[in-house]
């Protein structure tokens, strides 16, 4: 009986998707209608398979023609996305929207990166996405939210980063403005990136779901993702170790927290990405920096403490700095001694 229905399921998938192709054909806008179609056609109710690559290219295309057109193809993506409550669907259009991330023109990423106006957390409205029609529609729903979630975090980092955040994205071209940065933004970019890392790490339980081509489509894409932000992480890492003698106590404490954070991730990072190659020089790498910036905060922290029993002793052992005692109806002066405060 569940094979029946998941047949009928299917079938139905497959007349909603030629009535949605007929519709679009009949539209009098003929521009907006090829947009449509070549949305439609990469975003289909089919179960087992992600997107095809013609099926992408040709959305792709439409970022060479106009903005008005660019506009038009990331809103027909959006809209089938927030319209659909197939979790099919909706994978395929954020598999969709990545490939625009990491392929895209310039003015259909553009359009993409402040879709609404102003962007920000959920503007993708996935993260309360279910579709319960059986149970493996369900599980499939927890990762849609999961990778709406991580193409979220990353659509937000790239904006504070200025670059696209893609396994196309070309790290030498952005290096002399990562040396450029104050130690502050420094600090913000790696915050931002680690929490792409921490998203990715969110994953379902459900691994075993992987076994869907669709699925496995969104991890692989996923994956290409993750190293390439190891790799922006790694160039400002490289970045603080340079600086690690001039940070304050503050930004030392701030890049421990980010690193723990990060350290955190790995070992369920490990786990969705068992067969993929590993970057222990990365871990290496974040594993040392943190040691340094602990030692660094440790001295920062030493050195704050000191300085302040320093000044409080000053201030209270000074030559002026005499307690005046009423005894036996005589003023006796009594010299205050303060021990040192220990850290």
């Amino acid at each position: 009986m569940g094979r029946q229905k998941k047949l009928m399921r299917n079938f139905i998938g497959i007349i909603k998707d030629r009535a949605s192709l007929i519709k679009a054909a009949l539209s009098i806008k003929r521009a907006t209608a090829t947009v449509r179609a070549a949305v439609l056609r990469a975003t289909t109710h089919s179960p087992s398979s992600p997107p095809k690559d013609h099926h992408v290219a040709a959305v792709l295309a439409l970022g060479r023609g106009s903005r008005p057109i660019a506009r038009t193809c990331i809103a027909a993506i959006m809209d089938r996305l927030h319209g659909t409550s197939d979790a099919h669907v909706a994978l395929k259009c954020l598999i969709t929207l990545r490939h625009v991330v990491a392929r895209g023109t310039f003015i259909l990423r553009d359009q993409l990166s402040f879709f609404p106006v102003g962007g920000g957390r959920n503007f993708f409205n996935v993260s309360a996405f279910r579709d319960g029609r059986d149970v493996e529609t369900w599980e499939i729903s927890s990762w849609v939210r999961w990778y709406g979630a991580v193409l979220e975090s990353n659509l937000i980092a790239s904006r504070i980063l200025g670059v696209y955040i893609s396994s196309s994205s070309d790290l030498t071209q952005n290096m002399h403005t990562i040396t450029s940065l104050l130690n502050s933004d420094l600090m913000r970019e790696i915050d931002v990136l680690v929490g792409i890392v921490e998203e990715l790490s969110n994953f379902p339980d459900s691994l075993h779901c992987q076994q869907n081509n669709l699925i496995y489509e969104a991890v692989n894409l996923a994956g290409e993702d993750y190293r390439s932000t190891q790799s922006q992480i790694g160039a400002r890492l490289s970045e603080c170790v340079d600086r690690i003698d001039e940070s304050s106590f503050g930004e030392s404490a701030e890049l421990t927290r980010c690193l723990v954070r990060l350290q955190e991730c790995r070992e369920r990072l490990v786990a969705l990405f068992v067969n993929r190659q590993r970057n222990d020089a990365f871990w290496d790498l974040v594993r040392e920096t943190k040691v340094k910036a602990e030692e660094e905060r440790d001295r920062g922290r030493w050195a704050v403490t000191v300085s302040e029993s320093t000044r409080f002793e000053e201030r209270v052992k000074g030559p002026s700095q005499r307690l005046m005692l009423a005894y036996g109806g005589v003023w006796d002066r009594v010299a205050l001694t303060v021990m040192p405060a220990m850290a």
